[in-house]
């Protein structure tokens, strides 16, 4: 990076320094207030990762090498940190001639190593995703559940907070109540819940439902995300409902039903998808004095807790053939401008989309510089920036959060 370009960096991105010694103090698990939580997805396998699922979430055909043409990431993870059980060879090259490789999510040292990295940058913890279309499948329930087992044994060991969270996305008409059944077993079996690591708020195990309410055709009904957060919250739950970004209104991505309101009374926390909502500083400040503002005071007037999503920017080029690099990160900037638009009308907690999803290039852990290269080959950097600095910044932004830092 030449000076000029350093002085630039300097004044258009917040100062991020290491990691301080707060980092490694555990969390406050009884409270979402205060938190800055992520996505976990924890869906990537690779072929030879014992769970027969081939390069799932890597490649467009899983059961194909992970090879140009063949896949469906637009960020590359940077594994110089990963051990040798954690490296799976790919057919991509970088400029040197070395095989490009990955991880899978099935690896628990990985998983485990995704929470330290949450711990070393004061990053509160992180909702685990849980796909119930892809439960009917044994082979993706038993990684759904390896993944999560694997995240429990990671946020207990880093003193972060955990959360389920169920993504709707794909389900027909009746097969909501799967989730029921799914969370049942979590309780029951997998006793996850019961750890210490695992998330409350109000006195109350946290679950997010997420899906609800989307103006996309989806094929399941409103009543049946009713009874579900209905069920979830007799069980003794607060529910989170993930929702569109123009819930309040009922119009653009929201259905235009009262039902979807009904439902969002019935939940404990709201959360906005917000995603491709906006795409520059500018219309992310727009966007929150505009929509978020009065959407929490609609929450306030309510007795709910408002739960604003933020992202780094948006690219998913190789699995749509979209535009690569559509939402800009802008150096960290566009982030940390939604950070601040937050904090300014008065947001008490973030939920960060997403830790690990680089197949829409919105994932903010450690990815590298030096992606493959080759003939039809693209893929994003980090702008020139150190691997954590993502990393760095939503740790920042749970600072500001909580009063620790001021907006500069």
């Amino acid at each position: 990076m030449n000076r000029v370009s350093l002085i630039l960096l300097v004044l258009c991105s917040p100062a991020i320094t290491v990691a301080d010694e707060s980092s490694s103090k555990t969390v406050d698990r009884s409270t979402l207030t205060g938190k800055v939580m992520c996505g976990y997805q924890g869906w990537f396998n690779c072929e030879g990762d014992g769970a027969d699922l081939g390069w799932e979430h890597w490649a467009k055909n899983r059961r194909r090498p992970l090879a140009p043409k063949n896949a469906t990431i637009d960020l590359w993870p940077d594994m110089t940190e990963y051990s040798a059980d954690e490296r799976f060879e790919t057919g991509f090259k970088h400029a040197d001639g070395r095989s490009a490789e990955v991880f899978s999510s099935a690896n628990r040292e990985t998983v485990m190593r995704h929470f330290r990295w949450m711990q070393d940058y004061g990053i509160d913890g992180a909702f685990v995703q849980r796909f119930v279309v892809s439960q009917a499948r044994p082979e993706f329930l038993s990684h759904q559940n390896k993944v999560l087992s694997h995240a429990r044994d990671g946020a207990k060991q880093s003193g972060r907070a955990l959360a389920v969270m169920y993504d709707l996305s794909g389900l027909g008409a009746g097969e909501v109540q799967r989730a029921q059944a799914d969370w049942r077993t979590i309780q029951t079996e997998m006793k996850v819940v019961a750890d210490d690591a695992y998330l409350r708020h109000n006195g109350r195990p946290v679950v997010a439902v997420w899906g609800i309410g989307f103006n996309d055709n989806r094929k399941y009904s409103l009543d049946e995300c009713l009874t579900l957060v209905q069920w979830l919250r007799s069980e003794g739950c607060a529910v989170m409902v993930g929702v569109p970004a123009f819930w309040r209104e009922m119009r653009r991505d929201a259905v235009a039903d009262e039902k979807l309101h009904e439902i969002i009374r019935t939940a404990d926390i709201i959360s906005p998808w917000s995603v491709g909502r906006y795409g520059t500083p500018e219309q992310a400040k727009r966007h929150a004095d505009e929509v978020w503002a009065k959407d929490r005071q609609w929450c306030q007037s309510e007795k709910l807790d408002f739960l604003p999503v933020v992202f780094p920017g948006f690219s998913w080029h190789n699995v749509t053939g979209g535009e690569l690099d559509a939402i800009p990160r802008l150096k960290g900037k566009f982030l940390w401008s939604q950070f601040t638009a937050a904090k300014h009308v008065g947001c008490n907690m973030i939920y960060v989309a997403m830790f690990d999803e680089v197949d829409e290039g919105t994932a903010i852990f450690k990815c590298t510089n030096d992606p493959p290269v080759g003939d039809g080959v693209r893929f994003l950097t980090y702008e020139g920036l150190p691997s954590d600095h993502y990393l760095k910044l939503v740790g920042k932004a749970g600072k500001l959060l909580r009063d620790e830092i001021q907006i500069e």
